[in-house]
């Protein structure tokens, strides 16, 4: 039996294509054994034909496209293409395949953001007759009711499943298309009889059994003649094909062999324009709900939900959902520092939707709690947690039997031991022991051991853990049953990805060979923070990680697509390398980008023309700096915390010679003096930059890394002379930072991201904001995972703003973060800059710029992202609230989220209405789906 391949391809010279797949002639998989393709110059494709022994079976295989001139293979996008064959019913299968490129953007149709929520097809039972047709005895062949069954019936009368190897004569179509409304379907429209002869009720309608695959089968009726074709939507409500795709005819060649099948694998479907969607973000725990607790919880995303449906918004974004339950203080509110990267925290479960409560006294407590929480404008953490938990314990305890009898529960708890059993027994141990700190913990305990048998529902401790297996369950149950509704509605749920662990959690207990426990990961200093970021959270040990082909990041990945469509990573430039500091370090100032290429002495010697480990390596402190950073107090500061280190040099004392070691000391003075707690702070602050005084951060073995912004320290500044000023920073320092580590940060970025990418389905989005390299784009454009824009915080340093006009289709627009005040709010920060934006931006010039951010300001700033040509645009509820003067808070500055350089920072934001309140304000919901509408986003 033969298969012939062919595949048009335009190749340079020292290239060729290859197919490589599941048979020996094909090589079984392995690239050295790859079946070489010729070129046919006369067709201008690539060709192949293969012999198969005469039996039934089914080929999988892919194009490999082979590059002498650089040693290198490209595979082509996609999964694994496949064939059924049987040479019963022909000896000759003619393949006519198209090359699917990489690093298209239409690939990313293929995520699960477009297939199981957007476009996610609606279950065969419940299709139109004529998409999914019943069963029936066939008309005899020949008789005049076959005749008017062919001539009538938009339905294929073969068989559409691609598994059914093609039969003589039979010609094949399959055509990867995800972008097909759920109410609609695809079908072809030719010019021969059998594809309705151009008769848009007669079309050959496609099945969608293998989804996002659309296939259909027929026999030409002049095969002897072109057969010229085009894919259109079917309407099966209506009973026809409604506008076809773009571009040229299809063409199915004429062809005298009526013994071969022909199987068309045709080039993607050919839309007028780029699909681009809109959503909202909003964190789950700003939330609110009338039946809420004083927190958002996942059933709230419902309402969130029904609201997007009916503002045309498509996508509903939320910050991390992890439990953060380290010290069951107010401390716990930053979500960025989750205990377990796989447990959902209990703040989000719904405590109703597990079970009434049987004790009346309890019952009533919490129906007047929940009136009391609801009524704040903020998120009360502790007392609001404390709350649920003693509810959720007395829950326990009254459906402890019926939960242990659960085959749900059996269900879940089998196939999320791995991660639960662990994180059950370590909530547990915190719990008896007053810290998530395992280090303090009984030796016994300080490694995992044994967590089957502690666990054990036999043990007799078991209610505590199984505390944490019930709530677990139940939190899992209540946000896949928010995922199932969100789908089924056409909207993507998008999550968060944080780029680190906490310290002091389930991961690092469990494999903190993973990590590098005695550093810590941060930001380098940028627009949300002068002295830089210092997250706390060791940096990942990635060379073990390889070892085992990062199975930690996927099975990471794994368990965020069981809730999510679509991802945000956070931070993803920490794929490429990270900004590490030493553990002494609180402030991110004298941390390096890790992995990099840190200089030798040698190396600095001769760009400098000299070297001096104490003048370039250790604080720089003299007299005058003090005066300048304590004023009046500069004396008695030098008097508890200095000595004279002779000729003008001055140390810190031993006992605050490093960040820690101050923040420790004046912890302990505010301990004692609490009544002068401004004072200490600022008096730590002070520290805190004498720390900073250096130019260079010893890397180890004579190496070092240019500390970051040196030019604004005043150790730069007091550099012997203009020349020496000139070459640490412009031969050095620029070399270092935007020069020296491109290739090798690509090559980070092209060996860590790919595993995290592919693990799963999930449409990827990368927050790129900051010191981005400049290889970055790149690698993030090659792996099909979009980029952020922010009109505040364009990637062009040499520009103020951006436009959302230029920002790239692999994209997301936004006006604010949850990392930024929001638009409002920013608009009265600098009425300097607020007026050159209002000009330059808007297009007001000359105009005075209002004082407030006005309805109508908001509306010109939210129109202008709704027509970037990026895939998406995603708001901020407060930004989409702002353009209605009814409906928005009073004060811009109660809306910001988050405060990056206040480390210490209480994550409290709520929405000021409830959520029910927005689904019925018919009056801004239905002024803001036009916008939508108008922008071709709905």
């Amino acid at each position: 039996m033969t298969l012939r391949f062919s595949l048009p391809y335009r190749t340079v010279l020292g290239q060729r294509l290859a197919v490589c797949g599941s048979r020996p002639e094909l090589g079984n998989w392995q690239l050295a054994g790859a079946a070489l393709m010729h070129y046919d110059e006369a067709t201008t494709c690539w060709r192949l034909d293969l012999e198969v022994p005469d039996a039934a079976g089914t080929l999988t295989y892919k194009y490999v496209l082979l590059d002498a001139n650089t040693g290198s293979q490209h595979w082509e996008y996609g999964p694994n293409r496949s064939l059924a064959y049987d040479p019963a019913r022909t000896q000759a299968v003619r393949l006519a395949d198209y090359w699917r490129a990489p690093a298209q953007p239409e690939n990313e149709l293929l995520t699960a953001a477009f297939t199981k929520a957007l476009f996610r097809r609606p279950s065969r039972a419940t299709l139109p007759e004529a998409t999914a047709p019943k069963a029936k005895k066939a008309p005899a062949k020949g008789s005049k009711a076959a005749k008017a069954t062919a001539e009538a019936s938009p339905v294929p009368t073969g068989s559409p499943e691609t598994t059914v190897a093609p039969a003589a004569g039979e010609t094949v179509f399959q055509l990867v298309a995800p972008r097909v409304a759920p109410h609609l379907g695809l079908c072809i429209l030719g010019s021969d009889p059998a594809l309705g002869a151009w008769d848009n009720t007669k079309a050959l309608v496609l099945s969608d059994t293998d989804y996002p695959t659309w296939s259909g089968r027929f026999k030409l009726q002049n095969p002897g003649e072109d057969c010229h074709y085009k894919y259109a939507m079917w309407d099966a409500a209506a009973g026809h094909a409604l506008d076809m795709e773009g571009g040229d005819n299809r063409v199915v060649p004429a062809t005298q062999d009526a013994t071969a099948a022909r199987v068309f694998n045709d080039e993607g479907y050919r839309y007028a324009t780029a699909w681009r969607g809109a959503g909202v973000a909003l964190p789950v725990f700003a939330m609110r709900s009338e039946n809420g607790f004083g927190v958002g919880e996942f059933s709230d995303l419902k309402l969130l939900t029904d609201w997007a449906v009916q503002t045309g918004l498509q996508l509903v974004q939320i910050l991390p959902i992890n439990d953060t339950t380290a010290t069951h203080t107010w401390v716990d509110s930053y979500p960025y520092a989750a205990i377990s990267v796989f447990a959902l925290h209990p703040q989000f479960i719904h405590l109703e939707g597990i079970a009434a409560l049987k004790d009346k006294k309890a019952a009533k407590e919490l129906a007047q709690l929940k009136q009391e929480f609801n009524t704040k404008d903020f998120v009360d953490y502790e007392p609001v947690m404390n709350a649920k938990w003693k509810f959720l314990k007395l829950l326990y305890k009254q459906e402890k039997q019926a939960f242990l009898a659960d085959a749900g529960y059996r269900e879940f708890y089998a196939s999320q031991a791995e991660w639960l059993v662990p994180y059950a027994a370590f909530s547990a141990l915190r719990d008896r022991f007053g810290t998530a700190d395992f280090q303090q913990w009984p030796a016994e305990f300080r490694r995992p051991q044994n967590l089957e048998a502690l666990t054990a529902e036999t043990a007799p401790d078991y209610d505590e853990y199984g505390l944490f297996f019930f709530v677990q369950y139940h939190l899992d149950k209540q946000l896949l049953a928010a995922v199932d509704y969100a789908r089924s509605k056409g909207v993507v749920l998008k999550g968060d990805l944080p780029i680190g662990i906490y310290r002091h959690s389930v991961d690092a207990w469990t494999q903190p060979e993973l990590y590098h426990m005695n550093a810590q990961a941060g930001a380098p200093p940028d627009d949300f923070s002068t002295t830089g970021q210092n997250w706390r959270f060791p940096t990942y040990n990635w060379e073990r990680m390889a070892e085992d082909d990062y199975k930690w990041w996927k099975q990471r990945m794994g368990h965020l697509a069981r809730y999510f469509d679509t991802l945000r990573i956070d931070h993803i430039l920490g794929f490429f390398r990270i900004w590490e500091m030493p553990i002494e370090s609180v402030e991110g100032l004298l941390g390096h980008f890790s992995p990099a290429l840190p200089l030798h002495r040698h190396e600095i010697e001769r760009r400098l023309g000299w070297f001096d480990y104490s003048r370039l390596c250790e604080p720089y402190i003299r007299w005058h700096m003090l005066q300048d950073i304590f004023q009046g107090e500069a004396q008695q500061v030098f008097d508890e915390y200095m000595y004279d280190a002779s000729y003008g040099r001055i140390h810190l004392n031993e006992n605050v010679d490093d960040q820690r070691k101050i923040e420790a000391y004046i912890a302990q003075k505010i301990a004692d003096y609490p009544e002068h707690t401004e004072y200490f702070q600022w008096l730590q602050t002070g520290l805190f930059k004498l720390v900073n005084e250096v130019l260079f951060v010893p890397a180890g073995n004579d190496f070092y890394h240019p500390r970051i912004t040196l030019n604004k320290s005043y150790s730069f500044r007091e550099l012997d002379n203009d020349e020496d000023r000139r070459r640490l920073y412009d031969d050095i320092y620029i070399d270092f930072f935007f020069r020296r580590h491109e290739e090798f940060w690509r090559q980070q970025g092209l060996v860590k991201l790919p595993p995290v990418r592919y693990a799963t389905d999930m449409l990827i989005c990368g927050e790129d904001l900051g010191m981005v390299p400049a290889s970055v784009p790149g690698v993030m454009k090659e792996l099909g995972i979009l980029g952020l824009n922010i009109q505040r915080m364009p990637s062009n340093p040499a520009t103020e703003f951006g436009h959302p006009d230029a920002a790239p289709y692999l994209s997301v627009v936004t006006t604010s973060s949850h990392d930024m005040s929001t638009v409002r709010g920013w608009w009265e920060e600098d009425r300097v800059r607020t007026q050159r934006f209002f000009e330059t931006m808007l297009g007001h010039w000359r105009e005075v710029a209002p004082f407030y951010c006005e309805p109508w300001v908001a509306r010109e700033i939210l129109v202008q992202h709704l027509h970037s040509p990026a895939m998406w645009a995603i708001f901020p509820l407060q930004d989409l609230l702002a353009i209605d003067s009814h409906l928005r808070r009073a004060n811009p500055h109660d809306e910001q989220i988050n405060v990056p350089s206040n480390p210490t920072h209480f994550w409290k934001y709520r929405l000021h209405l409830p959520l029910e309140e927005l689904v019925e304000a018919v009056g801004f919901n239905e002024p803001l789906h036009q916008l939508v509408a108008a922008s071709g986003r709905a």
